[in-house]
């Protein structure tokens, strides 16, 4: 049972909300059943170690049961120690460290992808992990992020993939124009989802591959990248509403794809 709350152990999982710390380590946590769940169903290798308090010891047995039958560490905390390791205001009885991962944007294209999303300069990590998870939902092949992107592997983002971190290649620290070119020159259509587009989204032509590329929640995608694209976007909307939140339009965009592979 870890108790000490200010030991070597506590204070090194409780660093990695930093970024500089998870870059330098290699490491990010997951926080949470449905997260760690899925890390050690689809990507148990990686997880080094696994808290747990007595309460979800008893609650959560499966996952547990799973880590040590896949040769991970599991420890048993108390809820002061899980506390203080986590930067939520309510963990919820479960923590794992895991070891970062992503793939390369050569991986993604070799498999010849249908459905792709390219988040370009997406802040938020509210934003970047429901778009993830949506990405997940519809079936898409990879989710992209350039470079002045949130971090994936932010707690924050990690919690709002809901676990579909694990599930699908997500890619990042992209140059917009190098993977704008690399698209085209594999056959990938993108289209520019922005509410300046003359384009209605039920006339787009979705059932080839394309990718859907999204901008900063603040002001969108920049003209010069819009005019790279195959077309510009707009989901119709009342006009009485001004705009879409990112992840709901992407949200929307992904099922009209989803939809479209369905019919065919």
């Amino acid at each position: 049972m870890l108790t000490n709350i200010r030991s070597d152990r506590v204070r090194s999982v409780r660093s990695l909300s930093r970024r500089s710390v998870r870059e330098r380590t290699g490491r990010f946590v997951v926080d949470g059943p449905q997260g760690v769940r899925e890390a050690i169903r689809y990507a148990a290798e990686r997880v080094d170690d696994l808290y747990v308090t007595s309460v979800a010891l008893e609650r959560h047995d499966v996952i547990v049961q799973s880590a040590l039958e896949a040769g991970v560490r599991v420890h048993e905390t108390d809820d002061a120690v899980l506390e203080a390791m986590s930067d939520t205001e309510s963990p919820q009885g479960l923590l794992a460290v895991v070891e970062t991962r992503t793939s390369t944007l050569d991986e993604v294209l070799a498999s010849s992808p249908r459905l792709v999303v390219l988040l370009t300069s997406v802040r938020d990590p509210g934003n970047a992990g429901t778009v993830v998870r949506g990405a997940d939902a519809f079936g898409a092949d990879a989710v992209l992020l350039t470079d002045g992107s949130v971090d994936v592997h932010s707690p924050k983002v990690v919690r709002s993939t809901a676990g579909s971190l694990f599930h699908l290649p997500v890619v990042t620290g992209l140059d917009v124009d190098v993977t704008l070119d690399a698209l085209a020159a594999h056959g990938i259509r993108t289209f520019a989802a922005d509410g300046v587009g003359e384009t209605l989204l039920p006339d787009v032509d979705v059932s080839g591959p394309h990718a859907w590329v999204l901008g900063n929640e603040a002001w969108g995608l920049p003209a010069e990248v819009r005019g790279r694209c195959s077309d510009v976007v707009r989901v119709p909307i009342s006009e009485r509403v001004e705009s879409l939140n990112l992840a709901m339009a992407a949200t929307i965009c992904l099922a009209t794809s989803a939809g479209a592979t369905r019919r065919s």
